[in-house]
């Protein structure tokens, strides 16, 4: 087992979970079996898990999105370089979050099985819909401690990317406070890595929990939220992606897909935006022609801020876990889903789990049952490789873009031929 990496050992939790649970469901009414199984072991491996989480969400945001601010030094630099950049990369994390939650509502992954008996949080409730402006405003915290205090995740993400440009902003003056930062994130993101080792834990007690009350009905919907992502990454893909390629790029499809598929293959066999920053690089400088000074500011700042894939799974892993909790969601819920995930996605780190607790994040701010991530936990992995692969695709699409505004294009046949000259 110590060989196993992470994943391996959150998906045999899974299946082990899941076998428990069947096996359990013809005797669940029993007296040792409901105490002592279902309502203290799975209960205990599950919700500590959960707590862990919960535990980690406020000081993860705060301080990743505080050093991911202050490190945007290139935007100044830059100009409207940084700011296309920006712009884009929010902007269709904004549509890709939009897009999930159509594809959800459409497909419906939680319809037909109702866990809110499952949930310890007793019943469950979403608050009324508010208007726009009360949205907006409800962004501005009026006390920062406070919300930290009270787990109010869009205002703790306002202030932590002020409080990160203002660093950036005062450059030299405030090194020593921007050291302590990075420093305080680390320690952070250690203590991420090892609340995520707890992970097959508390999948297999929530898992188990899950199966053992309600049997194979539990099945079904997590194969249509699978599919339900897969298919919002693919429209994002193919709609959005392609859409912006052809009408401001003015590339070929086509010859994008070839000459970007070795690195969409790295993205797909690791699941990891980090580990394509090499292979991106190289692809976009040497087979698109895209200078160095626009590349290497457009790729690595993607690699951080650019989750249309993640943001997409937060989507749809969001109508699931109502869905499946018998909750509905007002037009403001779905409107602080959207303001949320974007803004969440800038100080999105890199480290195994970050997805599913910066979910737990969006979850908690309209009120649904965390518990509901463990149904998706097992397959994460799976969907992971696909969304991976749509961000990093969206990194090179910005890149071009950029690009072809700048006039930083070099077509690789001249350089090919200036070569051979």
């Amino acid at each position: 087992m110590k060989k196993l990496n992470l994943t391996s050992k959150i998906f045999m939790a899974l299946i082990l979970g899941v076998v428990t649970g069947l096996i359990l469901y013809p005797v669940r009414d029993n007296a040792i079996v409901d105490k002592y199984i279902i309502n203290f072991l799975f209960k205990f491996l599950g919700n500590g898990f959960l707590r862990a989480v919960k535990m980690i969400v406020v000081p993860l945001v705060f301080c990743s999105l505080t050093v991911g601010a202050a490190g945007i030094e290139d935007v100044r630099k830059l100009g409207r370089v940084g700011l296309k950049t920006l712009s884009f990369y929010l902007g269709s994390t904004a549509v890709a979050i939009t897009l999930a939650l159509l594809v959800g509502n459409i497909v419906n992954p939680g319809k037909g099985v109702n866990l809110a008996n499952l949930t310890t949080a007793g019943s469950v409730t979403v608050g009324q819909s508010k208007p726009g402006i009360d949205i907006l405003l409800d962004m501005i915290p009026s006390n920062p401690v406070a919300a930290m205090v009270e787990g109010n995740m869009l205002q703790i993400i306002v202030f932590a990317i002020l409080f990160g440009v203002a660093m950036a902003l005062l450059g030299e003056k405030v090194t020593v406070v921007r050291k302590g930062f990075e420093e305080l994130n680390n320690i952070i993101l250690k203590i991420v890595g090892i609340v995520m080792e707890l992970a097959p834990f508390g999948v297999y007690g929530l898992i188990g929990k899950t199966f053992a009350t309600l049997g194979y009905s539990a099945m079904f919907p997590l194969l249509k939220y699978f599919f339900g992502v897969i298919l919002a990454l693919f429209l994002h893909y193919l709609i959005t992606y392609q859409g912006l390629l052809i009408g401001f790029a003015r590339y070929n499809p086509i010859t994008f897909l070839k000459k970007f598929s070795s690195t969409m293959m790295v993205a797909f066999s690791t699941s990891s935006s980090s580990a394509c920053l090499p292979s991106s690089l190289k692809t976009m400088q040497e087979e698109f022609g895209v200078s160095k000074s626009i590349s290497s500011f457009t790729i690595p700042l993607g690699s951080t801020i650019n989750m249309d894939g993640t943001a997409i799974m937060q989507g749809v892993a969001t109508i699931f876990i109502a869905q499946i909790y018998g909750v509905h969601l007002t037009m403001g819920d779905y409107a602080t889903v959207i303001l949320t995930a974007t803004l969440a996605s800038i100080g999105t780190a890199g480290v195994p789990g970050v997805g599913v607790i910066m979910l737990s994040m969006v979850l908690g701010e309209i009120g649904l049952p965390l518990e509901g991530i463990a149904l998706i936990m097992g397959i994460d992995r799976f969907v992971d490789m696909f969304r991976t692969t749509v961000n990093i695709t969206g990194d090179a699409i910005c890149t071009l873009i950029i690009a072809k505004s700048e006039n930083e294009i070099t077509p690789p046949e001249s350089v090919i031929e200036g070569e051979r000259a």
